[in-house]
């Protein structure tokens, strides 16, 4: 593999021409005429535009999620997958169908409809990489040098699936953009398995819900990415959120410790440790049932928020103290942590802190005087 330092320099060795092709297949997609192709990551770089009135703002916690996966890929050498990236030429652009090829002039751009994080993503570690390449020759370390010039070209030569929606006008875009990123969706079991290449709390999550026996008395939503089936107790995505509440006392927002690269036998404590927890709260609460507040979502995270920090008070998790703590739960009438309609009016985070004030206060009032010595001894 040649050596490349920077993207002009990857573009400078093309073929030149006043055309821009793109090889791919027509074919019509929900009724609009659209190209499907794969292209490297150097070539997108070159041809795409973000229209602000379609995209929304970058998420900068997003971006930094992207940046630390594609560094499996840089750093580590493992695969890495991403959906496809979806454009609109807007009419820009020629095919040619004889040759299956779509050609764009110089200054002609597609816009993004679905991938703009992604894409930005790529652009920063592109421009991180440059910066390090510069430093780098500026002290002359020439050995630097070559590696930070051979994840540039792997960077640049990654190859991204790519539809273009040739026709469709920005009105179109802002729609299918809408469509594409509030619809639930389902994934399919070629996706389940690239799902392993995920960070600590969502295996961690997986391996509970599959091998701890425990939790087939709780229903969880293991298909649906955002939200949850009807018939489902818990989704996903809430059961990692308990489990940053529990291991770490924080919201998932906050969580330190969700790295893609983590050791066998942290995940394994930290297995074990919630399927106590798990089964200590099958034990002192009702029975799991759709509608019961105390195995609502937000009731859930709240819970653990409390019991870890009733586990942690001696600075380091205890399960003695988690074991006493639990037995507060059979006493606590749920029904009292809301007034009026406050389980629907509030905001999600207001709703999970309300009703962690009010276990948290129950059990400093009246723990001494619930929670016997005989009890504490079982």
């Amino acid at each position: 593999m040649d050596k490349i330092s920077s993207l002009s320099e990857l573009l400078a060795g093309q073929k030149s021409s006043s055309y821009i092709e793109i090889p791919g297949k027509v074919s019509r997609t929900f009724g609009q005429s659209t190209l499907t192709t794969t292209l490297p990551i150097s070539k997108l770089f070159s041809i795409y535009e973000v229209d602000l009135e379609v995209q929304r703002t970058i998420v900068p916690q997003n971006l930094s999620k992207l940046v630390d996966y594609i560094n499996l890929y840089l750093e580590n050498q493992k695969g890495i997958y991403f959906p496809g990236i979806i454009l609109s030429a807007r009419g820009a652009g020629t095919v040619d169908e004889d040759q299956q090829v779509y050609r764009l002039t110089a200054i002609e751009k597609l816009y993004v409809v679905d991938g703009q994080h992604r894409l930005a993503a790529f652009r920063r570690l592109a421009e991180m990489l440059q910066g390090l390449m510069a430093r780098a020759k500026d002290q002359r370390e020439y050995e630097r040098m070559d590696e930070i010039s051979e994840k540039l070209s792997r960077l640049y030569e990654f190859p991204m699936s790519t539809m273009i929606y040739l026709d469709i006008d920005a009105k179109q875009e802002r729609q299918l953009f809408s469509d594409i990123n509030k619809l639930p969706r389902k994934i399919g079991g070629n996706l389940a398995v690239l799902r392993e290449q995920r960070r600590f709390y969502h295996v961690l999550a997986s391996k509970l819900v599959q091998q701890d026996p425990a939790m087939e008395r709780i229903s969880i939503d293991m298909f649906t990415e955002r939200g949850k089936a009807p018939d489902y107790l818990i989704s996903y995505h809430v059961l990692i959120e308990i489990l940053v509440a529990l291991i770490e006392g924080r919201l998932k927002s906050g969580a330190r410790n969700n790295s893609y690269e983590f050791a066998p036998k942290e995940l394994e404590e930290h297995y074990a440790l919630a399927s106590h927890y798990f089964k200590q709260l099958l034990n002192h609460l009702p029975e799991p049932a759709i509608g019961q507040l105390s195995w609502s979502e937000n009731v859930q995270i709240a819970l653990a928020l409390f019991l870890h920090g009733e586990a942690t008070k001696t600075g380091k998790f205890n399960r003695y103290a988690l074991d006493h703590a639990v037995k507060i739960l059979p006493h606590i009438e749920w029904d009292a942590i809301f007034t009026g309609d406050e389980k629907d009016r509030l905001p999600r985070r207001s709703r999970i802190m309300k009703a962690y004030q009010f276990v948290h206060d129950f059990y400093e009032e009246k723990h001494l005087f619930l929670i016997s010595d005989k009890e504490d001894a079982v």
